[in-house]
């Protein structure tokens, strides 16, 4: 009589791996570093030119996200939108996001400047440079399938395996998976390639609608 093989569960699969768990924190750190300090004057005229446009208004958009073990954080960036935007939902649920989206915010949606401020989150733990986007809290149906897959035990990232694979236009089930996916293979040559695949991504504007409808 054949004995089923034991399934292997998230806590067997996620053991300790000395680059996901030691190595790579000490990269998004060293980086993270380097890149504010890199971009500190690029960030101050962002900053200058938001303030500008709309006095009245924050330079940082804050927004609570799930990190990982499904613990909140809150998220800086760039401000894109006007204040009066619904601030715990994607843009992908506006179904008119181009109304609330201001014309200095396309231009840093297009070219991705207005994720910098997350390397203050990557500085302070909350994520990775690489890794899966974090998702707002209302998204329950892509975090229950990414908490199932076991893609929440390892750090979101301000970039990703799913952002290499479609970004904007793949559907909320297709994430989750590529998420998991990341989750367990992480190691250094993949991160390499989604760094190299997300700045020509970034440079050629691939699966980015800039905060306009979905025809």
């Amino acid at each position: 009589m054949t004995k089923e093989k034991p399934k292997l569960s998230n806590q067997n699969i996620f053991k300790f791996q000395l680059y996901r768990d030691l190595i790579k924190r000490f990269f998004d750190l060293l980086f993270s570093v380097i890149a504010i300090v890199i971009l500190a004057i690029p960030m101050i005229i962002i900053a200058t030119l938001i303030k500008t446009s709309s006095p009245s208004e924050p330079v940082l958009f804050k927004q609570t996200r799930i990190g990982k073990n499904n613990i909140p954080f809150t998220i800086y960036k760039f401000r894109t939108m006007v204040g009066t935007a619904p601030h715990q939902l994607s843009t992908e649920e506006f179904a008119h996001p181009e109304e609330y989206v201001t014309s200095l915010g396309q231009k840093l949606r297009r070219t991705s400047l207005d994720e910098l401020p997350q390397l203050f989150n990557v500085v302070k733990g909350e994520m990775s440079i690489i890794g899966p986007r974090p998702l707002i809290p209302n998204e329950t149906i892509v975090l229950k399938m990414r908490t199932e897959l076991g893609a929440t035990k390892v750090l979101p990232g301000i970039t990703g395996l799913a952002q290499i694979n479609g970004r904007d236009d793949l559907i909320g089930s297709k994430k989750a998976q590529i998420d998991a996916s990341y989750a367990r293979n992480v190691n250094m040559f993949l991160d390499l390639i989604i760094l190299i695949r997300t700045v020509v991504d970034v440079i050629s504007g691939r699966g980015i609608n800039g905060g306009k409808s979905k025809s």
